[in-house]
């Protein structure tokens, strides 16, 4: 989880899906340059979940099953739709239009995410424009989202998943049962200053 304020964290969600290039250096996944792998085919890959997610034109089902590459059953959509905490509403709603709060937004943008089924997933101030009870539903759906995949989560706001507190060095020496620790990348490239990190 990336949290330092003006530290580039939406700056690497780019540069991931690939928006840009970096000038000096590489990102790599599964140890490959990133440049290497075909756009398109390394997009299939990636779901993001953003802070506004946009919703187009059209019914529920469309905005879920949007961008799917291959032919989607409707128990997948009903799965993803629980799996994101959006089957209850959905199914609650009646014919006509709808004004959805940001909340019910976060979770279709989420049944998405889901039904795309990625390798990676990013998640950009997913709940950022949250109130806390939307919060804890969009966030427990993305816990589970989360399982089993590659997530990069950028977050200004850490109402509850502030798991060590602490300088680099005092971060590193609590050793392999810290979890600061247990990210490699922080071992392969030490942080070069020693300020105070989440």
């Amino acid at each position: 989880m990336l949290t330092l304020s003006g530290s580039g964290k939406s700056t690497i969600i780019g540069l991931i899906e690939r928006f840009y290039d970096p000038i000096k250096g590489c990102v790599k996944v599964d140890g490959r340059d990133i440049r290497a792998y075909n756009l398109r085919s390394l997009r299939r890959h990636i779901a993001l979940v953003c802070q506004e997610p946009i919703l187009f034109a059209g019914t529920i089902r469309e905005n879920i099953i949007y961008g799917a590459s291959d032919p989607i059953d409707e128990s997948e959509i009903i799965e993803a739709s629980k799996a994101a905490n959006a089957h209850n509403f959905i199914s609650g709603l009646k014919d006509g239009g709808v004004q959805l709060s940001g909340g019910l937004k976060q979770r279709i943008a989420i049944a998405r995410a889901i039904l795309r089924n990625p390798t990676i997933l990013l998640l950009d101030e997913a709940t950022s424009a949250l109130d806390s009870q939307s919060e804890k539903i969009v966030q427990d759906a993305l816990e589970r989202v989360m399982v089993g995949r590659t997530s990069v989560v950028v977050a200004h706001r850490l109402s509850r998943k502030v798991v060590e507190k602490g300088t680099h060095s005092s971060l590193l020496g609590k050793g392999a049962n810290g979890a600061y620790f247990s990210l490699r990348i922080f071992k392969e490239h030490p942080h070069p200053s020693n300020k105070e990190l989440i």
